[in-house]
Parts: C-alpha cells; sequence; structure tokens
C-alpha cells in the first residue's frame, strides 16, 4: 500500500500506543478508545470564534450537540453535521477536529449531533435522530445566528451514510437542502465489492469491522436493503442537492462512494468525487496533522460556500 508518509507516521503512533481490536471490547471501551485516539494522535485543532454545547430534544429523549460558529456577522449558512463510527462509535469529541476544519473553511455555522448509537439503538434510531436534529436546528436557526434558508448535511463514514439518508428523506417533505457533503461514506450494505478484497487488511478500517458494523447497527439482514440503511439502493435519485463525495483510496469503502457518486450523476444531480489516494479512512479527522486532511477539508468548504451562495 502506497500510503502517504505523514499518514504513515500517524499509523505508526497508533501502532504503539497498542489499542485493542474495537471490535472485540465492550462498546462503552470501544467509544473511549475512539476519543483517546482522537485527543492524543491528530493533531492540533483549528481555532473557531466560538463553541458552545446545547442540548437537543429528540425522538428518544435529549441529544448533545455541539455548535461551532465561524468568524463574521451572521446570520450564518449551516452544516448539521454527522459524526462516523460505523453507528457503533464516535461522539462530538472524537470529531471535534473535523469539523472545527469545515467551519473554517465553510465560514458556516456547524452544528454536530451525537445521535444514538447500536447497538443498543439499533436502526433507523440514528435516522430518527438525525432528521429530528436536522428539523430543530432550521426551526431555531435563529437561536444561534443561523440561516434556516441555507442549510447543508454532511457527514463521515457512517456519518456519510446517515447525510446520504437525509438527503433522501427531506428531497419532498422537506426541509429542503442546499447541499450533501459525503466522506468516504458507507452507502451499501454489499461487503463483496473489490475494494473490500483489496483492503481487507487495510489500516483504519479493515473490512472485518465494517461487517461487525452491520451486525450492530442491523442485526436483521433481510432489513439490509432498505434505502434508509443502505442509500445506495433507493429506487430515485432525482432532485438531490448537490453532493461532494470525497473518498480514501485505501479504504474498503472506496468503490462503493465511487459507485454512489456515479448513481447521483445518473439521476442529474451535480456531484463533485474527489479521491485521496494515498490517504486511508479516517483522514479527513486530523486537518491540523495531514496536508490532505487540510486540502480535503478545505475544498469541502469551498464547496459548501458555492453551493450557499446559489441559494
Amino acid at each position: 500500500m502506497d500510503i502517504h508518509p505523514q499518514l504513515n507516521s500517524l499509523l505508526s503512533d497508533l501502532a504503539a500506543a497498542d489499542y485493542p481490536d474495537q471490535t472485540t471490547v465492550p462498546p462503552a471501551q470501544a467509544r473511549e478508545i475512539t476519543d483517546d485516539r482522537a485527543k492524543r494522535f491528530y493533531g492540533p485543532y483549528d481555532e473557531v470564534a466560538s463553541v458552545m454545547d446545547i442540548t437537543i430534544p429528540g425522538p428518544a429523549g435529549p441529544m448533545a450537540a455541539r455548535v461551532y460558529k465561524p468568524e463574521g456577522d451572521g446570520p450564518h449558512p449551516i452544516l448539521i453535521y454527522y459524526h462516523g463510527g460505523g453507528w457503533v462509535l464516535g461522539s462530538l469529541d472524537s470529531h471535534d477536529r473535523g469539523v472545527r476544519g469545515l467551519t473554517r473553511a465553510s465560514e458556516c455555522l456547524s452544528v454536530s449531533v451525537e445521535y444514538r448509537l447500536a447497538p443498543e439503538s439499533p436502526f433507523p434510531a440514528a435516522v430518527s435522530d438525525c432528521l429530528a436534529a436536522l428539523k430543530w436546528v432550521v426551526e431555531n436557526a435563529h437561536r444561534f445566528d443561523g440561516d434556516p434558508t441555507r442549510v447543508a448535511v454532511g457527514g463521515d463514514s457512517a456519518g456519510g451514510n446517515l447525510a446520504a439518508v437525509i438527503a433522501l428523506s427531506t428531497r419532498d417533505s422537506g426541509p429542503e437542502l442546499a447541499f450533501q457533503l459525503l466522506i468516504y461514506p458507507v452507502v451499501d450494505s454489499d461487503l463483496n465489492r473489490d475494494s473490500y478484497k483489496t483492503f481487507a487488511n487495510a489500516p483504519m478500517l479493515p473490512g472485518h469491522r465494517m461487517a461487525y458494523f452491520w451486525e450492530q447497527y442491523v442485526p436483521n439482514p433481510d432489513e439490509r436493503s432498505d434505502w434508509r440503511c443502505a442509500p445506495f439502493r433507493a429506487e430515485n435519485h432525482k432532485d438531490l442537492p448537490p453532493a461532494l463525495v470525497i473518498s480514501a483510496g485505501i479504504d474498503p469503502l472506496v468503490d462503493e462512494g465511487r459507485a454512489y457518486a456515479e448513481k447521483l450523476m445518473s439521476f442529474g444531480v451535480q456531484v463533485e468525487y474527489k479521491l485521496f489516494p494515498r490517504m486511508t479512512h479516517a483522514f479527513f479527522q486530523a486537518p491540523g496533522l495531514l496536508d490532505d486532511a487540510r486540502t480535503a477539508s478545505n475544498a469541502a468548504g469551498a464547496a459548501l460556500r458555492t453551493a450557499f451562495e446559489k441559494r
């Protein structure tokens, strides 16, 4: 594998930390590992004008969220961000650096959402939470100096899955979205694509971890063809908001990310696809450490600004 030297250094540090395989420990411990790894190894974080932790009402109770405000006067366009972690891991803290980078690059108000996780809350709990969070933020945008007419969704990995699902869910019922940012998204439950074989032992996300995540999130295999967990399988992708799909070249998910971009294009959706061939899964979360992560963050910011300017 031709891994970028900067990323290789990070991977060496992570290997030296000797974390256990997160699929072999209880979910609570695995989540602590995810947060600790980001805090210790993902480099410096970007400053933004302000950061505020809030609580959002959800279908099953309050949800934690974090509001990142950019410099300058509002009202600001809004990005609702759903963190990755295979629907099992991840938190506001584990993805703090990535969202800070996006806030600076896009000059938008970012709201990171902590939805319910599996296996305690399997599919479709996360979808319900993410949709509820979007609607609440739009209805309450004035509280944060946000513009409810300029709203985008985004996320990485499982969060990219949720962003794609929310884009499909809101197409007819609203609220209207300006953009969808899909960072190495999980979009299909098919684990037999070529990239799963090629990168079965890839750093950061070996193939067996995705099998584990699907088992936790959608325990019943018969439900995994539902577009609300596998948006690639939706019958109609027309009239969706413009998208940027970012992929890592050394990632079991690279084939499905490319395929989803192509499917959106085939339905007339405006899509930009960016591949970072020497990066692995999760690279986006370290823009202060990895040059490619900064490039990806800046590209996402530019795409968001362009989409918001058209509203």
